[in-house]
């Protein structure tokens, strides 16, 4: 089963080439994040005609995470995250599909830092650990997908001088992260490169991917 994640900042505007990307790729799972775009004005059509289900929790100019399945339609099983009545930010979806409990997760930046975004950055992450803790219990196969915002060794970004001050890189980032990993979780791509080096990002603004500056 080929499963794939994908920040696509925007699916309006890289709608044609997401389509383009289903095509060529035939992911039997994909998930999207940074939808920026409300449940009103999502692609539906256009996605469904490139042959998969579509489950979406949208938010208008920010955030908003979707679940795409080959074949079928996703079936949600929770839309966001319990803690914090007051949280209207889109940035997490889970769904079974295909014989898989998955999620399509956003995770808060929190830059700048210190301050309050920072703080609910920490506060969002201990809030996707209980539920976490809750889908391990479950014993269902289960796979957390998406964009985490954490840079949890050196070796995930090609300059750590450059990312030093940065939300993403913070102890409380990182003690979050192997948090989450040591109740039971496995770090997907850092089981499959070891060593590091492999990146996830790149700044467009800087040429970071014709510069290989992950």
């Amino acid at each position: 089963m080929k499963i794939a994640t994908f920040n696509i900042n925007g699916i309006k505007a890289r709608l044609p080439r997401l389509v383009e990307w289903l095509e060529e790729t035939q992911p039997d799972i994909a998930c999207l994040q940074e939808l920026k775009s409300s449940d009103e004005t999502m692609p539906t059509k256009e996605i469904e005609a490139a042959g998969y289900g579509f489950l979406y929790h949208g938010q208008k100019g920010f955030n908003g995470v979707a679940i795409l399945a080959k074949g079928t339609q996703p079936v949600e099983t929770q839309r966001g995250l319990a803690g914090e009545a007051e949280d209207e930010q889109s940035r997490y979806l889970e769904a079974d599909v295909h014989g898989l409990r998955v999620a399509s997760i956003y995770l808060p930046n929190g830059n700048p830092q210190p301050g309050p975004k920072f703080d609910y950055k920490l506060r969002w992450m201990a809030r996707l650990r209980e539920r976490a803790k809750f889908l391990l219990a479950s014993e269902i196969p289960t796979i957390l997908t998406g964009d985490y915002n954490v840079i949890p060794h050196d070796d995930d970004v090609w300059d750590p001088r450059v990312m030093a001050t940065d939300a993403l890189m913070q102890p409380e980032s990182r003690d979050a992260w192997f948090r989450l990993l040591g109740d039971g979780w496995t770090d997907a791509l850092r089981s499959r490169h070891p060593a590091g080096g492999i990146w996830t990002f790149w700044d467009y603004q800087a040429g970071g991917w014709q510069r290989d500056h992950g």
